[in-house]
């Protein structure tokens, strides 16, 4: 009835004689047929409803007589079926996307609001919370927040220093610092830890004997003290600075064959700690315009692979540095060229640069890497000691198993320039196993290699406070 479909199962001969609606009209002359229609051995057609109550199952009796009939779902039914399996599929889909987008914006707010309740924090549970945030910054890719004009760029250098933590793409410059309470390898035992200790803060909490100490310091002369070449005529301009300049005995010297200027001064000085011929560092002052190309050629005679850059180019309207790198690409200084590869800014704090140096006249290349402290300024200390602990990590990680000296700079050469350098003399004696440790007798140490070294009561402060700090995260990692 209505859209229910018979067909009839006959032969052909009696197929043939279906060719019109009368055979069955004759039994069922009120039946009215719709969609009548022979395929093969077999008639299909419709019943509608009619007056007489005339059902499907009656005219599939009658049919039967003489050949076997049966009964077909109607297509409209088998269609209703498949549309409610594909809305059931459709509703589904929605109500999983739903699901996963509200967890996913949950999982968003949550980090939010610990970013934004860091601040407030005090406390081991500020520094966990911070290092997780960081983990997870590290762990997704980050959104573009500070554009990069240069898309070569990447990042490789920041697999010799990252504590584990992937760089960032250069299209984003992230601000992620990795300050972490581990401490680098040190062989110091527990009770030199403490005395070490107990010798910095009867220090820092003794301010008339800092003083006097400190009064000391600014009375030392170093011996000898001759300064004759780096104020000859030639040299002078040269200079940064006339309080600041290399000792006759204690001054890094030029190929002259190599030279811009057919000239061997370069206001930089070699600092050694326990080795005499083997300088650890190279104190210089940040280069001028015209010294750039002496600059890259005492990188390049040293053999050096790290530079230490503690100051911003400009402070207060106040050129520090002249800008002796090329901001893309490369520029060619002298028979050098210096090609940037990579600069990721690794906190708000400072950055790493990576390029790539070349001499032309040889073709022989090498990998230099530079750590830039942004927030010290001149005659000032940075604002935690942290923060310089950890750059200090990343430059050593960078650095380790190497021989040959760091050159660090400040825009002098020697007040930030001696103050870092002085920390890490002492804390390197320290991992070595040192069991003494006079910090005034190690800057007079550094002050007989380059005057002025350390210009601030402030700074020698500031390095007795960093160096405790260090001692006291050693001895919290070391066995009890």
């Amino acid at each position: 009835e209505g859209k229910d479909l018979i067909v009839v199962q006959t032969s052909q001969r009696f197929a043939k004689e279906m060719d019109s609606k009368c055979v069955f009209c004759k039994a069922f002359q009120m039946c009215i047929f719709v969609s009548f229609r022979v395929v093969g051995p077999a008639v299909t057609f419709k019943v509608s409803r009619n007056s007489q109550n005339v059902s499907t199952a009656d005219v599939a009796n009658v049919a039967g007589r003489s050949s076997s009939a049966r009964l077909i779902q109607g297509e409209s039914t088998k269609f209703l079926i498949l549309t409610v399996v594909c809305i059931l599929c459709i509703v589904g889909v929605l109500l999983a996307s739903t699901v996963v987008y509200c967890l996913r914006h949950r999982s968003h707010n949550k980090f939010k609001e610990k970013l934004t309740n860091l601040g407030t924090d005090s406390g081991g549970d500020a520094t966990a919370t911070y290092q997780e945030l960081c983990r997870q910054r590290m762990s997704v890719k980050p959104s573009v927040d500070r554009p990069e004009p240069i898309s070569s760029r990447i990042n490789s250098v920041s697999s010799q220093f990252s504590d584990g933590a992937s760089a960032i793409s250069p299209s984003g410059r992230g601000s992620i610092s990795s300050w972490s309470e581990e401490p680098a390898h040190s062989n110091m035992d527990i009770s030199t830890g403490h005395m070490i200790l107990s010798y910095m803060e009867d220090h820092l909490k003794n301010k008339d004997r800092l003083a006097k100490e400190w009064e000391a310091l600014c009375a030392y002369q170093a011996e000898p003290n001759a300064t004759t070449t780096s104020l000859k005529n030639g040299n002078a301009k040269k200079n940064r600075s006339t309080a600041v300049v290399a000792y006759d005995h204690s001054r890094i010297t030029l190929k002259v064959e190599n030279s811009q200027g057919n000239s061997d001064y370069i206001n930089a000085s070699p600092v050694m700690d326990h080795d005499p011929r083997n300088p650890a560092y190279i104190a210089t002052q940040g280069p001028l315009p015209s010294t750039v190309a002496d600059f890259w050629q005492m990188v390049w005679e040293n053999g050096c692979v790290v530079i230490v850059m503690l100051t911003p180019l400009v402070e207060n309207g106040v050129k520090q540095c002249y800008h002796y790198w090329p901001d893309e690409g490369s520029n060619l200084y002298h028979i050098y060229e210096v090609n940037l590869v990579s600069e990721h800014i690794w906190c708000d704090d400072f950055l790493v640069r990576s390029f790539y140096l070349k001499n032309m006249q040889t073709n022989e290349t090498r990998t230099v890497t530079q750590f830039h402290f942004l927030t010290w300024l001149n005659q000032n200390v940075p604002e935690t000691s942290r923060t310089l602990l950890d750059f200090r990590r990343k430059v050593n990680k960078c650095y380790r198993g190497r021989s040959c000296p760091i050159i660090v700079h400040c825009s002098d050469g020697a007040g930030r320039t001696g103050t870092y350098i002085l920390i890490d003399m002492v804390l390197n004696r320290m991992a070595k196993g040192a069991k003494e440790i006079d910090i005034a007798a190690t800057l007079e140490h550094l002050r007989d290699q380059r005057p002025g070294m350390v210009q601030t009561k402030d700074q020698f402060e500031f390095a007795l406070t960093t160096v405790a700090e260090e001692v006291n995260v050693i001895l919290k990692a070391l066995p009890q």
